[in-house]
């Protein structure tokens, strides 16, 4: 009799067949690697029971200077800054008018009323705010709702309580304040400058706001926070005000001079405080281009026009036909074109910024595919990964095929990334082949070059040092913190995190002849788990030879699988010491998994207790 140890290589490998890859592991969920050894993920708790509005796609963490902690969160339909765990709508104003005289007709036993505005644009979804309005129909229309268009000049709302009479009326003091257009929370084919191939569509003509991807940026400017929905204005939160006060247009404040007015992305350097606008308009002009980028005077947001007596300034890259994404690193500012890296960096006047190329014949996915740690920035490309830390590299994966086969090549910029920094891991969210919603994601541990997938729905991520743990979005319009406690709660009541690794096949002998197993002794711990009995389940698999598929199916319970649980309450760390089982083959594959509520566990070394049993 022989005990075999199972000591396999941390990571996880899909680039050659199960076989080759015997001394790893070969799928998973849910797990994470420590000490080169595999363990359960944390679990995830929301910050409140409060909800917004729309798709997540962007978050930022910040603490003012009278110590609150405050949250910038963009959707698809509006603009939040939470505060305790509460959402509030600062989503900018695009317009106020004052309708024309008696714009609401009623149709009696019906909640929805029919508007009438001839004069301002908008797009079905919109959201509208009404003031000043007289009673028809026995309903008074105030306050905000989502509007449907109807026919011309016309849309409809539901004021959620059924009018009395078929009317028309409101008065001649009726005011519309209409928030800036949503956007869509997929991304569906555009059309337009940059939407196809080089040169496809009118200069600065791309679709109406609520046709693409709603993207935004944001960033602080002191205390304050600046942000942008893609392709709109450059817009500031003053936290000086109310917390329901909502941001406004820099362009319209005192002293502007020369804003961009049409921008895809922002930036503030930490060198010196100058705003970037990446992709926007040019002096004097109106549509946007986007491979310019403009930065404003030193340590202002309204002075944008260059001259003499200030740095403000601008540059137009060559290299690609649009910018996607920039970031602020050690000692420069890194810029994605669609083909290029290139790197901002400060020289002073007259020149201001200069660009330097530090990569060519790159891909990039979306805007928010960048993620930088240990000052090394990491991306995902569409075909493979990439990290620059002074050069531009292609970055090693053992997933590669496996991922890039599986992404939904139609919804890369709902791609999302981020790190998790207490793990030494940056994450990336995307759509699996057959989904529209971010519902899989892949880690690189760059500290021990391995990597790990599994399935998760979310939309943003934010490692912010000033929550308990990296802070993300989800589809059910909430925020929730990670690596808290063990389990999802991200609703009311707790739901288990399933969690499994499965191995690579492996020769239980010398491949050649048979192996009986008879006796499996585990070697696992549930240190932090929250239940009295944590277990996990762990089943063996034979082959008859490698590829041959297994002896017994999965499927099948009885002596090929068995649960590994804990004898004695927490905190003493004793295990079930061994399991008799009745399994025979050349190779075998090994899976443990767990799919109880509070359980937490790392898996370490454990042995088979092997006897000869032939070749056939």
């Amino acid at each position: 009799m022989t005990l075999k140890k199972l000591t396999l290589k941390p990571g996880v490998n899909r680039e050659n067949t199960r076989y080759t890859s015997e001394s790893g592991w070969y799928d998973c969920d849910n797990i994470r690697f420590r000490q080169g050894t595999p363990e359960k993920i944390g679990g995830w708790q929301k910050i409140s029971f409060a909800k917004f509005l729309g798709v997540c796609r962007s978050l930022w963490n910040w603490i003012s200077l009278d110590g609150t902690n405050l949250i910038g969160v963009g959707t698809n339909l509006k603009f939040y800054i939470s505060r305790g765990g509460a959402y509030y709508d600062v989503t900018p104003i695009a317009s106020t008018i004052t309708l024309g005289a008696d714009p609401f007709t009623t149709e009696i036993g019906s909640p929805i009323v029919v508007v009438t505005d001839a004069v301002t644009e908008f797009f079905d979804g919109d959201f509208v705010s009404f003031s000043g309005a007289t009673a028809v129909g026995g309903i008074t229309v105030s306050g905000e709702y989502q509007l449907t268009l109807g026919s011309a000049n016309t849309y409809t709302i539901d004021v959620g309580a059924n009018a009395t009479s078929t009317a028309t009326g409101g008065g001649a003091l009726v005011v519309a304040q209409y928030q800036i257009p949503i956007g869509s929370a997929v991304e569906v084919p555009l059309t337009g400058w940059g939407a196809g191939a080089w040169g496809f569509g009118a200069w600065g003509i791309g679709l109406p706001s609520s046709n693409s991807l709603r993207l935004w940026s944001q960033t602080n400017f002191g205390e304050d926070l600046l942000i942008n929905p893609r392709g709109g204005g450059l817009y500031i939160w003053d936290v000086d005000g109310n917390v329901t006060t909502r941001a406004t247009l820099v362009a319209d404040d005192v002293g502007a001079s020369g804003v961009p007015t049409v921008i895809n992305s922002i930036f503030v350097s930490d060198i010196s405080r100058f705003v970037f606008a990446m992709g926007c308009n040019d002096y004097d002009l109106t549509v946007l281009d986007p491979m310019l980028i403009r930065w404003s005077d030193q340590e202002s947001i309204l002075d944008w026009t260059p001259a003499a007596t200030n740095q403000a300034g601008s540059i137009r890259l060559s290299h690609g036909s649009k910018i996607i994404t920039s970031i602020q690193s050690r000692q420069e500012v890194l810029v994605w074109t669609d083909s290029t890296l290139y790197s901002l960096q400060y020289v002073g006047a007259p020149i201001v910024w200069g660009a330097t190329l530090m990569g060519d014949n790159i891909s990039i996915v979306s805007p928010n595919a960048v993620a930088y740690a240990s000052g090394v920035a990491y991306w995902m490309g569409v075909d493979k990964f990439y990290k620059y830390d002074g050069r531009t590299q292609t970055l090693r994966c053992d997933l590669r095929q496996y991922i890039f086969d599986d992404i939904n090549d139609l919804q890369y910029e709902q791609i999302c990334s981020g790190t998790n920094e207490g793990f030494n891991e940056v994450w990336w969210f995307y759509c699996s082949k057959d989904s529209t919603l971010n519902n899989k994601y892949v880690v690189y541990n760059y500290v021990d070059d391995i990597w790990y997938y599994g399935s998760m729905g979310r939309t943003a991520w934010l490692d912010s040092s000033l929550n308990k743990g990296p802070i993300a979005a989800t589809y059910k319009e909430n925020i929730v913190i990670h690596e808290l406690g063990n389990d999802d709660e991200s609703e009311t009541i707790p739901v288990p995190i399933n969690a499994f690794i499965t191995s690579a096949e492996f020769d239980l002998d010398d491949g050649h002849n048979f192996s009986f197993v008879w006796r499996v002794l585990p070697d696992i711990t549930f240190r932090g788990s929250d239940v009295e009995s944590p277990q996990v389940t762990m089943y063996l698999y034979p082959l008859k030879n490698s590829g041959s598929g297994y002896t017994v199916p999965a499927s099948v319970g009885g002596t090929n699988n068995a649960q590994v649980t804990r004898t004695a309450v927490l905190p003493i760390e004793k295990f079930t010491g061994q399991i008799f089982t009745r399994v025979r083959g050349r190779q075998l594959s090994m899976k443990v998994e767990s799919t109880g509520l509070g359980v937490t566990w790392q898996l370490g070394s454990p042995r088979l207790d092997l006897r000869p049993d032939g070749r056939r």
